[in-house]
């Protein structure tokens, strides 16, 4: 099947998938009102695919059928490439206003970094490497949407995994002729309600002994599968809203986050990519070579959120005419600083992307760990802004249904702002609310702030594969050198009498 439809998403949501909400299973998605607004939201990046002002922008032809397909499947062979698939997704990106992190084209960019480097799966058994090949082409052709789970419940975060007293993450508990069996349970799995299939793949560090290996797995099956259920947090949608207008976000881009359990799950081995191999698990995304590509998905992603809260800061500084605040200036020019850093950063990213032997083509790598380390500070700090110029506004702004109320006169009256009119100051500070101050935005800054890992953990991994002996011995030269000026007539400068110089 070449790129599908947003019917054709939404008429594949309607299977036996197993979703839990609220101390309920839900029948359709498509229907429920916790989950219905984004379910439409996918569906209109689907149907993007096929708008002929766009499509030539978000597809290409398939390497295997020459039938279109996302773009954001595309292995990239050349800079060129790379930048056509930042634009296909910041197209999408911008539909959402960044605010769908886990939109289709993170796990499709994921996968394809894992099928570059899918000789890596093989080290140990050359079918994990054919299966991951066959898979990302399974996935480009079916126009698939995936959701992903990474880590381990949090029970015990003092012991490593195959050390826990409560033994509840997800492992292999037997093989059979058929394939491998999971029992237990991973977490986060984000926009399992509106997916066809989950890739389970690692991310924590695991032992490199016995005990850890029924640990130490990849694969991928259909969300419908039995024995697999989702237990998903509470949904942030306002139900009792009287009005569309009033959480224009939350009631489109709520992704969900849920808890996947599986019960004696069976894994077809042609969907396992890894099986009892701490090792691989352990370096997946560094052997693999997937994380660049992964970075560059996602800080697409990061210059359409900081571009949406940049524009929103002007509007609302605008509508009320602080704009002319030297402070305020201040405050829109760090929103102006968050874009152009992203931006900078993405674009050196493909500058200075390098050719691996193989012909694809990885994008730099450290100019998108900024990105991955600096963003979560940018946008917590990009809603302080908001709420800072939205200030009391934003608590005091009324439901957008009020305009055809009882109290529409005196709305109409009240509610004007400078430049604008009672409805367009509503329609602007509802957006405000939503985006800085609700349950959505707080949602928002935590996956924020985890969004690649724990901060700390990433910090020490940036540092540790940072070149450093060049810069280290660069400080210790200039020293030297300027030793060597100042010492008196006749006096040889101490580092010329070491024989042996054991510099940091």
């Amino acid at each position: 099947m070449p790129i599908r439809t947003g019917d054709q998403f939404l008429a594949a949501l309607r299977d036996d998938r197993q979703i839990f909400i609220d101390g309920e299973r839900v029948r359709d998605v498509t229907t429920d009102p916790r989950f219905a607004g984004a379910a439409q939201s996918m569906a209109e990046l689907y149907d993007m695919q096929h708008a002929p002002a766009l499509q030539e922008r978000m597809v290409f032809a398939s390497p295997a059928s020459g039938a279109k397909v996302g773009l954001s499947f595309i292995a990239p062979r050349s800079v060129d490439d790379l930048i056509r698939r930042r634009a296909m997704i910041k197209l999408w990106m911008d539909s959402t206003c960044g605010m769908f992190g886990r939109s289709p084209d993170f796990l499709n960019v994921m996968l394809t970094g894992f099928a570059i480097g899918a000789d890596e799966f093989g080290r140990r058994d050359a079918k994990f490497a054919d299966n991951v090949r066959a898979y990302h082409a399974y996935a480009r052709e079916a126009d698939l949407c995936m959701t992903h789970t990474l880590l381990n419940p949090q029970v015990d975060r003092s012991k490593p995994v195959e050390a826990q007293d409560k033994d509840l993450a997800a492992k292999v508990v037997k093989e059979t002729d058929a394939g491998i069996v999971i029992t237990g349970a991973r977490m986060v799995s984000t926009l399992c309600a509106f997916s066809d299939d989950i890739l389970v793949m690692p991310s924590t560090f695991l032992a490199t002994n016995e005990a850890a290996a029924p640990y130490a797995f990849g694969f991928s099956i259909p969300v419908a599968t039995p024995g697999l259920k989702f237990i998903c947090r509470p949904s942030v949608v306002h139900l009792n809203a009287a009005s569309g207008m009033d959480y224009p976000l939350s009631s489109r881009f709520d992704e969900g986050d849920a808890l996947a359990v599986f019960d004696d799950v069976l894994v077809p081995w042609e969907r396992v990519f890894i099986h009892r191999d701490p090792e691989m698990c352990n370096g997946l995304y560094a052997h693999t070579g997937a994380m660049p590509q992964v970075m560059h998905q996602t800080s697409t992603k990061n210059l359409a959120k900081s571009e949406f809260m940049m524009a929103l800061g002007f509007a609302i500084a605008r509508s009320t005419s602080i704009d002319s605040h030297l402070h305020v200036q201040g405050m829109l020019a760090e929103l102006i600083q968050h874009t152009e850093f992203v931006r900078s950063c993405l674009r050196a990213s493909e500058a200075d992307a390098v050719t691996r032997p193989d012909g694809c083509v990885t994008p730099a790598a450290m100019p998108l760990w900024t990105v991955r380390m600096m963003y979560p500070k940018m946008f917590l700090r990009a809603c302080e802004i908001i709420q800072i110029l939205g200030a009391g506004g934003l608590v005091a702004v009324p439901s957008y249904a009020e305009l055809a109320g009882p109290a529409e006169p005196d709305v109409r009256l009240y509610s004007q702002a400078a430049t604008v009119d009672a409805a367009t100051r509503i329609k602007l500070f509802r957006l405000a609310f939503d985006t800085a101050v609700s349950s959505f935005s707080g949602r928002q800054q935590l996956y924020e702030r985890y969004y690649s890992g724990d901060p700390v953990r990433l910090a020490g991994a940036l540092y540790a594969m940072y070149e450093k002996d060049s810069h280290v011995e660069r400080i210790h030269t200039m020293l030297d050198e300027l030793e060597a000026r100042q010492a008196p007539p006749g006096v040889v400068p101490a580092f010329r009498r070491k024989t042996d110089v054991n510099r940091c």
